[in-house]
């Protein structure tokens, strides 16, 4: 079968196909990553990591964990929008942590409900999406870019929250499987879906690809990407460990806690980082 929009296992092995969709990745991309439990590639960390490719403003849909830390820890990371970075049960995310206090990274302070609305406004091709929750919050002072007007349709006195679109240069998530026409299976996580749709890029990787099509199946079918908003995948098997998987395995906490004592230094974070098998 063909792949029209991209390649899937066709490299010299998974190592050389993970550095082909890492080749994706430019200096100073706007980059979209989903939470903890919602399909995170942590097996594309080490290739982005090697690709070098800094500057990067990563929006993290809603929050931040793992990858996010380590993207930091790696000197990568320029900006970070988001409403969370968390190690969940393990803790605070020490690299993080580390390049806020020391001004080495521009936060952007966001809600989860603006993060879904700014992608929600790209995936609609508008320049914004009005949402109500911020009003009367301190997160307005920090972020000159949402603006407070008027609903232009009632009488007067009803303030609202402009969200600018949220328009990511690429997009990165790991899930179950795909099929061989590429259209990628995420079942419930739509969050993976909006994305996509507001990307420009997006790469995937999988556990596993199936010869059934995903949208030919009406049990699948509701729960599957498109191909037509991949561009590109590669199977990685166990891809999303530490973090687990939705219908294939748990997380690894004991793997995150020890991510975390080692992190707390910059030593540390080295020398796990080193022993990460490549």
């Amino acid at each position: 079968m063909a792949y029209p929009n991209h390649r899937c296992g066709r490299g010299g092995g998974v190592q050389d196909d993970l550095r082909r969709l890492a080749g994706h990745i430019e200096a100073g991309m706007r980059i979209a990553l989903p939470v903890d439990y919602a399909g995170v590639s942590m097996a594309m960390t080490r290739p982005i990591i090697e690709r070098a490719a800094g500057d990067l403003h990563l929006v993290c849909v809603p929050t931040g964990g793992l990858q996010v830390d380590q993207l930091i820890g790696a000197g990568l990371v320029r900006t970070v929008e988001t409403s969370a970075v968390t190690l969940g049960e393990a803790g605070g995310a020490p690299q993080f942590a580390r390049a806020v206090s020391a001004g080495a990274i521009l936060m952007r302070d966001a809600t989860c409900p603006a993060i879904h609305a700014g992608l929600m406004a790209a995936q609609k091709g508008v320049p914004f999406m009005p949402i109500r929750g911020l009003i009367g919050t301190d997160v307005l002072r920090y972020r000159d870019d949402w603006r407070v007007i008027d609903n232009p349709l009632a009488d007067g006195g009803d303030p609202i929250v402009l969200i600018p679109a949220i328009r990511p240069d690429l997009t990165v998530f790991h899930a179950p499987m795909a099929d061989r026409a590429g259209n990628v299976w995420i079942g419930r996580r739509r969050e993976l879906a909006a994305m996509a749709y507001a990307s420009a890029i997006t790469i995937v990787t999988v556990e596993r690809v199936v010869d059934e099509s995903l949208l030919a199946n009406e049990t699948t079918a509701a729960g599957t990407l498109p191909a037509l908003y991949v561009t590109d995948l590669a199977v990685a098997p166990g891809g999303a460990r530490p973090y687990g998987l939705w219908g294939e395995y748990a997380a690894d906490t004991a793997e995150i806690v020890r991510y975390a004592a080692a992190a707390r230094s910059a030593e540390g974070f080295a020398a796990y980082m080193a022993g990460v098998p490549a």
